[in-house]
């Protein structure tokens, strides 16, 4: 392997827009080869293409972000249209003109690809383009460069399949060789020196013809994040699915689920929370037919006519389709005795909310574990029906039951909700 040198390109003076970055880097790098790897930092590139606006700080990460992932005191961590998730979605405003921000270039793979067009028509070398921007990481202190643009360098090396000096063949790595080659030329860049473009030369294998996939290809997909739900995230993912699959659902997953739910807030220091797990379809299809019985007596004793009874009870069909029914169950043996009907009512209130904490706890944690549920209310109207049902242990009460499984399609949008339209501040 042969050496590689990190050479900084020093003397580029302030970028303003319109500004040539191909032609200024040209002329401060005269040298320039083939499989020249051109590492830029992005606060340049979004400034050549005006990407320097007149606002808030605030204003502009809340213009910039698709998604809120975290928040802590002043601190936001959001994906950004491109699909980065970083703090204050890639906003800056530091080396800009008080009262300015500057944003990330809005196509950064575009630029790449300009760049690297430009500097191969004025040098004729056939280079690589890298574009960077700071980001923290999660679980490690401290900040490092990382691509945000590329062209003709390859932003992932494949490993796999490939023997290790012991004979073991790798499975599962991919090493992101854009991501390194952007730390390695911070290192002669740095954030004071006031250098934002350095040359890594002697890496030929990673210049390609082809401006090939870009930075994007460093972006993983939401199916394949198993950290894509961010703190502020959490909360959201739960939803209503009423549509199913018919794959089966991960009984592990569902006991972690109910894990969370023991987390709740209970009074007296009890446990008022049990959960009765319908795994085997005769146990979900007798609770539901036993149910939908009762619940049709129920509707002819009301005086409902035969269509309007089967219109009602089509609301059931979700759990007809879930994998898998929990029917959360509220033990109270607990509660305090009183004499009087309003304490004991409160008393009784006190278990409920209880209960109903524990269950919101079970569909977020589904909700994280991937699974998609829905809570229907049915068995409160017959819960000696489902507890005999299920041959329920004395003492639970059915508190609903909650379908299981994977999304047959996605929910429909939440409806925009104002927190002031549920707020009384006295």
């Amino acid at each position: 392997m042969s050496d590689v040198l990190i050479i900084p390109v020093p003397g580029l003076p302030e970028i303003a827009p319109g500004t040539d970055l191909a032609k200024l880097i040209a002329a401060r790098a005269p040298g320039l080869e083939d499989n020249d790897i051109v590492v830029v930092t992005s606060k340049i590139i979004s400034k050549a293409e005006g990407r320097v606006v007149a606002a808030t700080r605030e204003d502009a990460i809340e213009a910039e972000t698709v998604r809120v992932v975290a928040r802590r005191g002043p601190t936001t961590i959001a994906q950004t249209r491109h699909g980065f998730v970083l703090a204050a979605a890639g906003v800056d405003r530091s080396n800009t003109a008080k009262g300015t921000v500057v944003l990330l270039p809005a196509d950064p793979d575009g630029s790449a690809r300009n760049l690297r067009a430009g500097l191969r028509n004025l040098t004729g070398a056939r280079v690589g383009v890298i574009i960077t921007d700071t980001m923290g990481r999660p679980w490690r202190n401290g900040q490092t460069d990382t691509a945000i643009g590329a062209a003709g360098v390859l932003p992932l090396r494949d490993h796999r399949g490939e023997a290790d000096s012991f004979g073991n063949v790798l499975e599962v790595t991919v090493a992101a060789v854009a991501d390194e080659l952007s730390a390695a030329a911070e290192l002669v860049k740095g954030k004071a020196a006031q250098i934002p473009v350095a040359i890594v030369r002697g890496l030929p294998e990673l210049v390609t013809a082809a401006d090939g996939p870009g930075a994007a290809a460093l972006v993983r997909s939401p199916e394949d994040d198993m950290f894509r739900l961010g703190a502020a995230d959490v909360l959201a993912a739960r939803r209503t699915v009423r549509e199913f699959t018919a794959e089966p659902v991960d009984g592990a997953a569902v006991r972690r689920a109910i894990g969370a739910a023991l987390t709740a807030p209970a009074p007296h220091h009890s446990q008022p929370w049990r959960f009765a797990v319908a795994e085997s379809p005769a146990a979900r299809q007798r609770l539901l037919d036993d149910m939908l019985a009762a619940w049709i007596s129920d509707l002819r004793a009301d005086g409902f006519t035969e269509d309007q009874i089967a219109r009602r009870t089509k609301r059931g069909e979700p759990l007809r389709a879930a994998p898998l029914i929990i029917v959360p169950c509220l033990v109270s043996d607990a509660a305090h005795a009183y004499p009087d009907e309003r304490r004991s009512a409160a008393e009784r209130a006190m278990f409920l909310v209880s209960m109903g904490a524990g269950v919101e706890n079970l569909l977020v944690a589904l909700a994280v574990e991937g699974l998609s549920s829905c809570w229907v209310s049915s068995t409160l109207f017959c819960g000696p029906v489902a507890a005999a049902a299920l041959a329920l242990p004395a003492g639970w009460e059915p508190m609903g039951a909650v379908g299981v499984g994977h999304a047959a399609a996605p929910p429909r949008p939440r409806p925009d909700r104002d927190p002031d339209d549920a707020i009384v501040i006295r």
